[in-house]
Formats: structure tokens, sequence, C-alpha cells
């Protein structure tokens, strides 16, 4: 293990000093994979989960590349949330214990602009802090990133998730072309391999977690009779399974419709997707769908064209699609990222030749299975809840300004808010279903961009 103490780093000897102060002898597996890379002066992308030990990595690294002497903004760390920012702020302080005259500052929506614009006129060396705030102060010209040399995203996928892809892009265009930047991400899906591709320069890949499997999908075939038997297979299915999240598969609109009405019928948390649903009834579903408002989605393959959803527990196909190409990029939409997925499909007698498709394209002997045993469990309902809000992109609304709202004086804890979702003339917020009325008083009583704005929350 002593490869991997941190004193074989080409570290200055008062952060030496100051990690054996705090006890940090050897390295966690991604500070021992990423920090020789990012004191090499690359690029690093970095998968790990929160107490890995990257926030430690990356301080280490970004108080390296700093001058001291020249009290302009050389760093700038990016995080989803307040509570994480001022999380990082407080490790990168503590390593910086034995620098003399660092600032460190937090900028972060839902906290006064006062106080922060003092502190930006006084000067900093890091900043951390919120998309939507950062940008803010970058719009009005009071951070000057000219001498930027390393920039950070913290927890990117999160980033992403909650919408603050536009902010991220207008920082990175003020950002200097020369730097360094390191990227962490809980996972790597495509949307994440897409933002790096483009703001990073030849990055390094560090991936710690080592139990991460290949993408599994488990595959069930059941053999029904009438559709009353089909539709109480579902049932047993989805109430044995238990998906937080799984799309039910149909041939028809006519199909969809009546499935998602017989599921609501019995106390299932279901929403629809046809092609008779206008763009802004699209939006919206697909919205509380992917933010875990709702659970089960049911569609015909057409609608659901487009669909990314990430953490898919399972797919159902209700009936099996007559083409075994597109089966297969039916069941491709669960067990991403190396995650495990259940994909369930019912079949007839009828329906013989399209599994004797599916076995030949795929390679795989199809065996119909038993139904598992009638479940006692309550349909799942959603712990989220999402908040509809008048007011998009054309009124300059941000996810950064919907966060401060709610997390704001006296607010809700922002680990209680989920996706954040922007459109031209709306914006939907997911939050804790606890504190769905909370939520809802923060944005009509307060204010963002100096208005008011009317919500709802949607059932």
């Amino acid at each position: 293990m002593s490869d991997n103490k941190f004193s074989k780093l080409p570290l200055s000897k008062s952060l030496l000093d100051n990690l054996a102060s705090m006890e940090y002898s050897e390295m966690t597996p991604i500070q021992a994979q990423s920090l020789p890379l990012m004191l090499d002066g690359k690029d690093v992308i970095g998968q790990g989960k929160t107490g890995s030990g990257k926030t430690a990595a990356f301080g280490l690294s970004l108080l390296t590349n700093l001058n001291v002497k020249r009290f302009r903004v050389q760093s700038l760390v990016l995080c989803p949330t307040r509570e994480l920012a001022d999380q990082v702020a407080k490790e990168i302080r503590k390593l910086a214990r034995t620098i003399h005259n660092i600032k460190v500052l937090t900028l972060c929506g839902g906290m006064p602009m006062g106080p922060q614009i003092g502190s930006l006129e006084h000067g900093a060396h890091i900043l951390v802090g919120t998309p939507g705030r950062i940008l803010d102060h970058l719009e009005r010209g009071r951070i000057n990133l000219a001498e930027l040399n390393t920039l950070v995203l913290d927890e990117a996928d999160r980033m992403l998730d909650m919408g603050f892809q536009d902010a991220l892009d207008a920082i990175v265009a003020e950002a200097p072309k020369q730097r360094q930047t390191l990227l962490f991400s809980a996972t790597f899906p495509e949307k994440i391999q897409q933002v790096a591709a483009r703001i990073m320069q030849e990055p390094q890949l560090v991936k710690v977690e080592s139990t991460h499997e290949q993408s599994t999908i488990s595959q069930h075939f059941y053999k029904v009779g009438s559709n009353e038997q089909r539709m109480q297979a579902l049932e047993t299915l989805l109430l044995t399974h238990q998906p937080e999240s799984a799309v039910i598969f149909c041939n028809t609109k006519r199909e969809v419709q009546e499935v998602a009405d017989d599921l609501h019928y019995k106390g299932f948390s279901v929403i629809d997707l046809h092609g008779d649903l206008e763009q802004r009834e699209r939006n919206q579903t697909l919205v509380q769908f992917s933010n875990k408002s709702i659970s089960i989605l049911v569609a015909t393959d057409v609608a659901a064209r487009g669909l990314d959803v990430e953490n898919l527990d399972a797919v159902i196909n209700y009936e099996l699609s007559r083409d075994p190409e597109v089966h297969v990029h039916r069941i491709g939409r669960t067990g991403r990222a190396g995650s495990k997925g259940v994909a369930c499909s019912l079949y007839n007698d009828k329906e013989h030749h399209r599994v004797a498709l599916i076995d030949e394209y795929m390679d795989i002997a199809i065996e119909p299975e038993a139904l598992p045993q009638t479940s006692n469990n309550k349909p799942l309902q959603p712990t989220m809840v999402t908040i509809e809000i008048s007011g998009g992109k054309k009124q300059k609304v941000r996810a950064g300004d919907i966060l401060g709202a709610l997390t704001g004086q006296n607010g809700i804890d922002g680990k209680k808010v989920g996706k954040i979702n922007l459109f031209d003339m709306r914006a939907y917020v997911a939050v804790d279903k606890s504190l769905a009325k909370v939520a809802h008083k923060k944005i009509e009583n307060g204010k963002m961009k100096g208005r008011k704005f009317r919500a709802r929350i949607l059932s």
C-alpha cells in the first residue's frame, strides 16, 4: 500500500504537512488513480460515488495549480446544489489551511446577492457554486475568468438532470480554452460523454466502481390466454417486481389507452404516451415519468421514440413487437449504466411466430415461464411529485432560480429537490411528495427574476 501514500506525489511540503495533520496518509482508489494524472496537467473524468474521496483529489490538484500572489479567479468548481457547494468549499479550505491568504468564495442560488457582490469586489482565488448563480454574476460582469486554469464539474450527471445544461455551456464559453477541466460523475451516460467530448482535451477516464458489472438484462417470457389473462399477468408482474420506473409497450394507441385506464383504476401510478398528444402534453408526460413522479409509462414504439430515461427498472412487452429488432430496442432501455434490468414479455398462441423470430434474432432459447404467485403487494407509489411553473426560458428562468426559490431562506432541503426541466414558456421541478405543498407555496409566494410566477402541483 506504500505506493498509495500522498507523500509519493509531487505535492508541496505545506500541503503534505496539512494532509498529515488531517491524518490523510493513504489515498483512496479514486485519488490514487486520478491525482497523478491531474498533477500532470491532464483533463480527467472521474467516475465515483459520494464518499470516494474525489473532493480531496480535485482540491489538491487545483491548489497545486494556484498562484497565491495573483489575486484573481484561478479555479472554478461547479456543483448541482448549495449543500454540495458548501461541503466542497469547506473541504478545500481545510486542505488549504497551511497556505496563507487563499480566498475560497461560495456563490449559490437561494442566498442574498448583496453579500456575494461585496465578496466578489474584494476578489477570490477559488469560486465554488451552482451554475445558475455563477452565470448570473458572469453575465453582470462581476466575475472575470481570464486567468482561470482549472474548471471542475462535480456531480456532473446530477447537474444535467437538474436542467443546468444551458448554464454550463454558457459558463464554459466564458472560460479560457487553455485550461485543465476535471469532471466527476457517479454515472457516465451518453449525455455526459457528449459534454466531455465538447469541453475537454483528450480526457483520461478514471473509474473506481469495480463492483459495477456489465449491463445485464434478465429476460422472461410468459404465455397467456385471453386478453383478461394478459391484463392480470401484467398486474401480477408489476406487483411482484415493484419497479420504481417501468415502460409498458403496446402495439396500438387504443391498447395503450385501455392498459393505462385499467392500471389507473387499480391504483397504479401510470401515464400514457401516444401520437395524439400535443407537444406540451407530451413534454409534461415525459417530464413526470423521467423525474420519478410517475412510476409507469404505457406507450407505443412510435410515441416512445427518443425517450431518454435513466435507471429504468423494467420493460414489459404487453404484446410482442412484430419486428425482433424493435424487441431488442425496447428491452435495451433497461439495464443501462452497469445496472441490472428486467424485461418481461407476454404472448399467446397466435404470437408464437414472433417468439421464434426473437429466438433466432437474439440467438437465445426462449422457454415460457410460470407467472409469479399473485402478490399481496399494493401498487408502488412514487416518492416525488412535479410542480409546473408558469415561466421558462423566454422569461429567463433558470434551474438555479428555481432551486434558489425552493431552498432559500427557511426553504426546503436541496436533497429533496429532483430534476428541473426548462421549456420556453414552462418549467417543471420534482420535489419530495411530503413537501409538495410547502414547495408550491415557496414558489407562488416568492420571486424569481424579480417577479412572481404561478405554480401548480401536477396530479
